[in-house]
């Protein structure tokens, strides 16, 4: 099988791309930069530069929405590297003479808007605000690729876990100096998994000929940031425990700080749970503790 990978190089998608080698796939990996070439594995710069008939496609494609401080500028950014670069990806399918039979295409629960009090799952409605309107956008750009020819699966990620990047690296910083810390009053909720579990439900629903539609890729026990402190300090042993007041991290962060850092959703994985699907790390705890086993930090 050829799978072709976009945001291949990314946190992820090198997660992903391992796995998809182990299952002997030949595996193209849309790149903006140079990479040195790896056996079965082809970087390549532009669509038109793939060789052989494409099976399926798995983007994951797009500029980070916590890299820096939000402005107009960025804004357009974080939308050209996923609604651009996915309507461009959906053109080049369809102008396959055999187009690939699977777009898993990659999402995030930002698509619910923020809530304390309600609870989401794939049936929920949309939110608004900036993150949930690109998450909408983001979806609707695949959605002329579904049809007889392809399933077209919508991945909404939560908060990535585990060594070597993502989110994870960033909220243990203040745990490095024996303080554990949450932002604002910490009762926001944190839908949380750990990138092993994402890397398997990917792989799960490249295989459900059935899937289609949104997923939420979000580990069973969301908890709000003052749990994840909790948890996290009875495992990195903090001398006391604060929050960073709401005000601080506005004039740290700006509009990224109400969008993604003071709010929160809490989600659940009901479609993933109903289709069989098995958590490896189904609790926080659970988590840390394989990940801080594997890392001096």
């Amino acid at each position: 099988m050829h799978i072709l990978v976009t945001g291949g190089t990314g946190f992820i998608g090198t997660a992903l791309v391992a796995e998809l080698l182990k299952r002997d796939y030949r595996v193209s990996v849309l790149t903006r930069q140079e990479q040195a070439q790896r056996p079965g594995v082809d970087f390549i710069r532009r669509l038109e530069a793939i060789a052989a008939p494409v099976d399926g496609v798995i983007n994951l494609a797009g500029a980070s929405l916590a890299a820096r401080r939000w402005n107009e500028h960025y804004k357009a950014e974080m939308v050209a590297s996923r609604v651009g670069l996915t309507e461009g990806l959906v053109n080049w399918m369809r102008s396959q003479p055999a187009p690939p039979k699977v777009l898993l295409s990659g999402s995030a629960v930002g698509y619910y808007g923020a809530s304390r009090e309600l609870s989401f799952d794939e049936s929920s409605p949309p939110g608004r605000g900036f993150s949930a309107e690109l998450c909408q956008a983001w979806e609707s750009a695949t959605g002329v690729a579904s049809g007889a020819d392809t399933r077209v699966v919508s991945l909404r990620l939560g908060v990535v876990f585990d060594r070597g990047g993502g989110a994870l690296n960033e909220m243990m910083r203040s745990f490095q100096l024996g303080v554990g810390s949450w932002m604002g009053d910490g009762a926001q909720w944190l839908s949380w998994v750990h990138r092993a579990d994402v890397v398997r439900s990917i792989l799960f629903l490249l295989d459900q000929e059935t899937a289609t539609g949104p997923y939420n890729l979000v580990a069973p026990l969301p908890v709000t940031h003052r749990d994840f402190c909790s948890i996290l300090s009875a495992r990195k042993r903090t001398l006391f425990n604060t929050g960073i007041p709401a005000p601080v991290m506005r004039l740290m962060m700006g509009e990224m700080a109400d969008e993604l850092l003071l709010t929160g959703q809490r989600v659940t994985p009901d479609r993933l749970l109903a289709a069989g699907f098995e958590f490896r790390f189904g609790s926080l705890d659970s988590a840390l503790i394989d990940i801080l086993s594997r890392t001096k930090a």
